[in-house]
């Protein structure tokens, strides 16, 4: 095998809650994520000429060690002494810093390619242990579908699929830094937490009604307080048919749920028309088959 292309997917936090800050300056987390279909294209091949060579169309994008495909490529080639190059072509269709997990996904999926091109034999578990390395949602984006996030999000359990409906994704046009929203938190005048087991007993039961009811982030406390522009795209979703609508990871991305194609298609046209986000994407829940 000289090429491959892989798909690399968004993912959205179904609930997302902060247990305690850790000595160590990070966060103990408890969370359900959720792979989407949104993805951005991964194309590699290997190259005679050593190195890594990474072209991206979004030119303003670091193709050098900054860059977390970079990096994967890089660890698993010094880990196994990899004679040959790679060169990977990242077609960037998630948004950057949108709490999508775009930049993480697009690192698991080098990691699966140069573990295909270069035929290292390496199972998923042993593909997450590497991605732990590189990020703390590597891991997840390397299993994908439905799964219980603990630790600092690293510690992974395979949930029941989720169930199946469309998913409205829309970006508004500020940045948020993920480091300044967990800084900023304050647990102890959060007045809601998820009802996580609650939530996994929902999934179960394929009741996704009641799961969008569910739908909770203690990090929307932060974020929606300086961008209130968050909170207008969540009720914007809600009058325009979602079952219920959340910001994913710290933001800014909201995503809602809809049973209803026509509805999710329509609210895509609305947000669009009244300029309320910058990006605006119809999808759907993905579920990896086998």
């Amino acid at each position: 095998m000289y090429e491959v292309t892989l798909k690399a997917r968004a993912k959205i936090n179904i609930s997302l809650d902060v247990l305690r800050r850790r000595e160590d300056g990070y966060h103990d987390v408890k969370m359900i994520m959720q792979t989407v279909e949104l993805y951005d294209k991964v194309y590699m091949r290997k190259t005679r000429k050593q190195g890594i060579f990474i072209n991206v169309n979004l030119r303003w994008l670091p193709t050098d060690d900054k860059n977390l495909c970079y990096k994967a490529a890089k660890l698993l080639m010094d880990s196994f002494q990899l004679e040959d190059g790679v060169y990977i072509d990242l077609y960037k269709k998630i948004p950057v810093a949108a709490g999508l997990a775009g930049g993480s996904s697009d690192a698991a999926a080098v990691l699966v390619g140069i573990n295909k091109l270069f035929r290292l034999g390496l199972s998923k578990d042993q593909l997450a242990e590497f991605g732990k390395q590189i990020g703390a949602d590597v891991p997840y984006c390397i299993m994908r579908g439905t799964a219980l996030a603990e630790g600092i999000g690293e510690q992974l359990t395979p949930l029941k699929a989720f169930p199946d409906c469309y998913v409205v994704l829309a970006k508004p046009d500020i940045k948020v830094s993920t480091p300044w929203v967990y800084k900023n938190l304050q647990l102890q005048n959060v007045d809601k937490h998820p009802e996580t087991d609650h939530l996994i007993e929902e999934i179960e039961k394929n009741n996704l009604k009641s799961i969008a009811n569910q739908l909770c982030n203690v990090l929307e406390e932060v974020t929606i307080k300086e961008y209130p522009v968050i909170n207008e795209i969540k009720r914007t979703l809600i009058e325009q048919g979602a079952l219920g609508s959340l910001m994913s990871g710290s933001g800014p991305t909201v995503f809602g749920l809809f049973d209803d194609k026509n509805k999710a298609k329509e609210a895509v046209a609305y947000i669009k028309n009244n300029g309320i986000a910058k990006h605006v994407f119809f999808s759907s829940i993905y579920n990896p088959r086998g």
